[in-house]
């Protein structure tokens, strides 16, 4: 018999990710005479043995580290291996699948305005129009607010992305109440820089705002009327690469400058890396039309983290942070200054990357990223829980969504856990509610895509799953992101179908309803900002979970399996969305969920 499990307090006196040189102890139990080691490996793949002491049953050693990923196993003298197995519990195993090991730097912080909170995530053009602000501008703009955007390709066969709707930063600010109703605390923006496209992330001139959004002054007066009713603006910055059509690459003579695409002295040309000038250079995803830029250019850097660079400028004017477009594309030096200039400026404003994956091991370009060991990033997009929670929802196995809990709880620093952006859809995935229909859209071109409504049962067999999906976002560690129109029941399936306009007064009453509701749950019980997190029951489709800390406890059961789950409780309790009270006992049906407090 042996045991060790590192989310178990106990056998690992710090569960999940570690400070630098603090101690840690490792417990494993065992009724085997033989010794135990603890093996650690780092970075370099270099082994390191220490002995575990005996103390009847159970073998333990303290330990420190300096900062970085290690790997860990444990190793008896008879040579038999224990590594991590399901659950995370110990197991011999021949082929070792290594416990991560965390371990970050005492000086890391992150904001802790975010926790407790709610993200709303906008697209400019489609949110609202703002009839103060007047367009004035020889782009294409619908006159008809619930069109289709436009996603066929022209005759050259390319879709431009280059149709708007006029919602602009005026709009945003008539709404801030609205925001407010949803316990709302953070605005993400979609990138607002001058552009060619309507998604903007072709950014044509970062110290310019889009002219069909606003200008600077827009902007300010947005960060202060939403700072007043406790709301920080996030903006998106787009690094990696530019639009051709910008200041900086110029390839149609559209600014008053010279780009790299015009002439080898520009002073913009170190920026960009040709293969065969002036046609052929690096672009992202080999997309022409985004030219990459060479993030270790001096020049670059100094243009975008230096002193006076687009950090500092939009920084100083009062913004809560920025969300970084594909920050695995940017190098970790890179990102390393962004973030001191950053925090010179704001030490609360909060950096929050895009990444797909666990962030905290992710290799990319053959670079090992650092972003939670303190240095780089506060936060990331959960990508990860989002698949695992819409996994579960849908096919009502638990399994997929243990495991990714698991895995955070155990390789993300709890600074980081408790400010993780949770998603469920953004303006890169299918809409919430087209997502959980049922409906398979593989093959279908867009075309088809955009004829498919769902009918009333289909709506409302989906409502029910996106209550589910939202209410283990919402109560989940991190913070949850709406994705605009999403609380409403906005349908949509592949890109641009999943960015059409908010359908102000045709909103679904019974979900904007829900969102609210969840946003006050949020509010009124602060075991969702920071509270830890136990997991009671993952089986046969029921998930059932507890947060507490010292001002409140809340237990959350979904239930999605063939029977009723008893639940015990001790002393009278109140179930928040039926507001039934129950005295030391309740039952939770199948197919049903509840959250329940002491009463």
């Amino acid at each position: 018999m042996h045991y060790f499990n590192p989310l178990n307090v106990y056998y690992k006196s710090i569960t999940g990710a570690i400070q630098e040189n603090t101690p840690v102890i490792f417990r494993l139990k065992s009724n085997d005479s033989a010794c135990y080691m603890v093996v650690i490996e780092d970075s370099t793949k270099e082994e390191f043995r220490y002995e575990m002491k005996k103390d009847n049953d159970t073998f333990f050693v303290e330990l420190s580290f300096s900062v970085g990923l290690k790997w860990y196993y444990f190793e008896l003298s008879n040579g038999k291996k224990l590594g991590k197995g399901e659950n995370y519990n110990a197991e011999i195993q021949n082929k070792i699948n290594f416990y991560q090991l965390t371990v970050y730097s005492r000086d890391y912080k992150v904001p802790s305005w975010l926790k407790g909170g709610v993200i709303y995530q906008i697209f400019p053009d489609r949110f609202y129009k703002s009839e103060k602000y007047k367009i004035n501008t020889k782009k294409f703009v619908h006159e008809n607010w619930f069109d289709t955007p436009v996603y066929k390709p022209n005759e050259d066969g390319q879709v431009l992305n280059n149709d708007f709707f006029g919602g602009n930063i005026q709009g945003i600010i008539e709404k801030l109440d609205y925001f407010k109703s949803l316990s709302v605390n953070a605005i993400y923006l979609n990138p607002i820089f001058k552009a060619f496209s309507n998604h903007r992330y072709d950014t044509g001139d970062y110290f310019v705002i889009d002219e069909l959004l606003g200008d600077e002054n827009d902007l300010i007066e947005l960060i202060e009327k939403a700072n007043r009713k406790g709301i920080k603006i996030i903006l998106d910055g787009v690094f990696n690469h530019v639009g051709d059509d910008s200041i900086y690459f110029n390839k149609y003579g559209n600014y008053d400058s010279v780009g790299a695409y015009q002439n080898t002295n520009s002073k913009y040309y170190s920026w960009f890396n040709f293969i065969d000038y002036p046609n052929d250079y690096e672009s992202w995803w080999g997309i022409k039309t985004l030219p990459q830029v060479d993030k270790n250019n001096i020049d670059y850097i100094n243009f975008i983290c230096g002193e006076n660079g687009v950090i500092e400028r939009y920084t100083k004017l009062g913004i809560g942070g920025w969300r970084l477009d594909v920050v695995d594309e940017l190098n970790g030096n890179f990102v390393k200054k962004l973030r001191e200039r950053v925090k010179t400026n704001n030490k609360n404003a909060i950096i929050i990357g895009e990444v797909w994956e666990d962030a905290s091991n992710k290799v990319s370009y053959g670079e090992r990223r650092e972003y939670f060991l303190g240095k780089e990033l506060d936060s990331v997009m959960n990508y990860p829980l989002k698949n695992a929670i819409l996994e579960y929802v849908t096919k009502k196995d638990e399994k997929a969504l243990l495991s990714v809990v698991l895995e955070q709880l155990n390789n993300y620093p709890k600074i980081v856990l408790d400010s993780l952006m949770n998603i469920l859809s953004t303006h890169d995935t299918i809409r919430l509610i087209s997502a959980l229909s049922g409906i398979n859209i593989n093959g279908l071109t867009k075309e088809q895509q955009e004829k498919i409504k769902l009918n009333n049962i289909q709506k409302n067999d989906s409502i029910f799953l996106v209550k589910i999906a939202s209410l283990l976002q919402f109560t989940l560690y991190g913070v949850p992101s709406i994705y605009y129109g999403d609380e409403v029941g906005m349908e949509g399936f592949t890109d641009p179908l999943n960015r059409m306009c908010f359908p102000w007064k045709n909103e679904n009453v019974v979900l904007l309803n829900w969102y609210k509701f969840l946003g006050k749950l949020r509010k009124n019980y602060k075991a969702f900002n920071d509270g830890e997190i136990s997991i009671l029951l993952a089986k046969n489709g029921a998930f059932v979970f507890k947060r507490e800390n010292i001002n409140s406890n809340v237990l959350v059961c979904v239930n999605l399996s063939n029977d009723e789950i008893n639940l015990s409780f001790d002393g009278e309790v109140k179930e928040l969305i039926s507001t039934k009270v129950f005295n030391n006992s309740a039952i939770q049906k199948t197919n049903s969920f509840g959250i329940y407090v002491k009463n």
